[in-house]
């Protein structure tokens, strides 16, 4: 099922078009230079998620070993017990040495459990690192957003020290704030490729949190982006009432 999963060799194109959009529109910005760390983040994930997908052989080789040795030490109790008949004095020998054979399971149990467990704490931390990297960008993305005020495009009139960008259009950040807004489902789609391809628990939570943050950050620009659309009906709209009557006069 190759169109049911996320592919980071599409997720990284699709990011390169972006930062084409981004450079060609707005260039040597801000947003310019995130939208290039993002790929670069992209394509750091895909080769890292190659290398998270292959065995950790020699923890598999440490529980494998841990597990022949309890089976190991079952068995000779076993064989020792059916051996030879239990006397009394042959009984105390016997228990001693199930006593002893069972601190030696438990701390055989114990290393195969780190063993077993080793793999996964090794992939969850590599994961987790570039997943908070990720993080930090939608983050920066958003504080860029932030200073993109529309009320100061919307209404034009308003004193200059109340705006914090003056130099954009109404198209202009309208843009701007479409590619915030694409940046963070980019961000979040890199992000979903951990948890696609690593069954962690800790990774899927951490990936679900990005998710969830990139949606809620996409939602304030989407406000601003209303705000704008809203602003533009008000305007063209007697706009072109005057024209009809003109028309009509």
């Amino acid at each position: 099922m190759a169109y049911a999963e996320l592919r980071g060799a599409e997720i990284i194109a699709t990011i390169q078009k972006l930062e084409q959009r981004i450079v060609a529109r707005f260039p040597g910005s801000g947003l310019s230079r995130i939208s290039i760390d993002l790929g670069g983040l992209a394509e750091s994930a895909a080769h890292e998620i190659e290398r998270l997908r292959k065995p950790l052989w020699v923890a598999r080789a440490g529980a494998i070993s841990g597990i022949l040795g309890i089976a190991a030490i079952a068995g000779g109790l076993g064989f020792a017990a059916v051996s030879r008949p239990l006397e009394m004095g042959a009984l105390s020998e016997f228990l001693q040495g199930v006593e002893a054979a069972a601190n030696g399971v438990v701390l055989l149990a114990i290393g195969t459990f780190f063993m077993l467990s080793l793999e996964t704490r090794i992939k969850r931390k590599a994961a987790l690192k570039a997943l908070y990297r990720l993080r930090g960008v939608i983050h920066v993305v958003d504080m860029h957003q932030l200073t993109k005020d529309p009320e100061f495009v919307a209404w034009p009139g308003m004193p200059v020290e109340q705006a914090r960008e003056p130099m954009l259009t109404r198209f202009q950040m309208v843009r701007y704030l479409d590619y915030c807004s694409e940046l963070f489902a980019l961000s979040s789609k890199v992000a979903a490729l951990y948890s696609q391809y690593i069954n962690d628990a800790v990774v899927v939570a951490a990936v679900n949190e990005i998710e969830s943050l990139a949606a809620t950050l996409s939602q304030k620009v989407w406000q601003k982006i209303t705000i704008l659309d809203q602003r533009r009906s008000e305007t063209e709209e007697p706009a072109r009432a005057d024209a009809g009557q003109r028309a009509a006069g």
